[in-house]
């Protein structure tokens, strides 16, 4: 797959191109290792530089970037035995969230999120990641399963945010997502959820109703999109890098306003530069929480995310 480059990143393409240009050229037209190695080097300090200096706007292109690990990414990289579970017993089987059962390092575990697609069809078949009702039925069937077995529950979130067709809300997208919402709530069992890319709406909330909500260094968190906020606030949806500066969507504003526990570094230049890299370092972060999690009862982990929950918001 060829490397897609942000507008922000086009002179690090640049770089890249000829890079890539003079390598080919080596082998047939003698060593160009020196030039190489100080373009690599100029190259990788161009994307430290810009990487260190992202405002809100270019952290929603990275976290959009089509790219990026997505959930089957992560399931190929962090799980064995994976078994997918499929419909909601209502209505049908929704493929904007996959779930099953699945080992983490030798632990089963349930696990659920959100899948965009990397090409046209796939992102066809699972709607851009958007569920619909049935997807959070399953979800919340999901989480039933994970209690009645004492399962620990794994979400990853990455959605623009829940479907919004009219076949969606005839067959109660509302009280669906709250229905998903309440059972993550509720659960006996550890959970946590990760935004791996985008974290949108109620779309989001619907599974990230957890013990401990993470986050990738450069994804984002929000009530609505930028778009949708530039379009309600100014009836301007080009405003939306106004309404992004504006809404705290980030990692660090999450982490100063205690709505995510805990951000994981991406590699140099984003997860979509390194998505081994970025995989094996949600691995080893959701390894830590499980066994922070490990003793606590039922009751003790309800408390702990009803205590949670309730925080948000409140000053002092």
């Amino acid at each position: 797959m060829a490397t897609h480059y942000l507008e922000f990143e086009k002179p690090i393409a640049e770089l890249d191109a000829k890079i890539a240009e003079l390598s080919l050229l080596a082998p047939t037209s003698g060593s160009f290792e020196t030039e190489i190695a100080a373009l690599r080097k100029k190259a990788d300090a161009m994307r430290t530089k810009a990487y260190a200096n992202l405002d809100p706007w270019m952290r929603t292109q990275v976290a959009r970037h089509p790219q990026r690990p997505h959930f089957v990414d992560y399931v190929d990289g962090l799980f064995t035995d994976f078994v997918e579970l499929h419909g909601d017993r209502q209505f049908g089987d929704d493929q904007a969230i996959l779930g099953g059962l699945a080992r983490f390092r030798g632990q089963p575990v349930v696990i659920m999120g959100h899948e965009k697609g990397h090409d046209t069809q796939t992102r066809i078949t699972h709607n851009f990641g958007m569920a619909r009702p049935e997807g959070y039925r399953k979800a919340a069937r999901l989480m039933d399963m994970a209690e009645q077995f004492g399962l620990p529950v794994l979400t990853f979130v990455d959605t623009a945010g829940a479907y919004p067709g009219l076949g969606a809300e005839e067959r109660g997208q509302a009280e669906a997502i709250a229905r998903s919402t309440e059972r993550g709530l509720t659960l006996g069992v550890p959970s946590i959820a990760t935004v791996t890319g985008e974290g949108g709406s109620g779309g989001a909330i619907a599974i990230a109703a957890a013990s401990r909500v993470l986050m990738l260094e450069h994804s984002i968190y929000s009530v609505i999109s930028p778009e949708g906020a530039a379009g309600i606030l100014w009836r301007d949806g080009t405003r939306a890098k106004d309404a992004a500066n504006a809404m705290k969507i980030t990692a660090p504003d999450l982490i100063e306003l205690k709505i995510v526990d805990r951000v994981i570094p991406e590699p140099l230049g984003g997860a979509h530069a390194d998505r081994e890299k970025a995989i094996q370092n949600v691995g080893q972060v959701l390894e830590e929480e499980l066994k922070a999690m490990s003793g606590l009862s039922a009751e003790q982990l309800k408390k702990q995310r009803a205590d949670r929950f309730y925080a948000i918001g409140r000053l002092g």
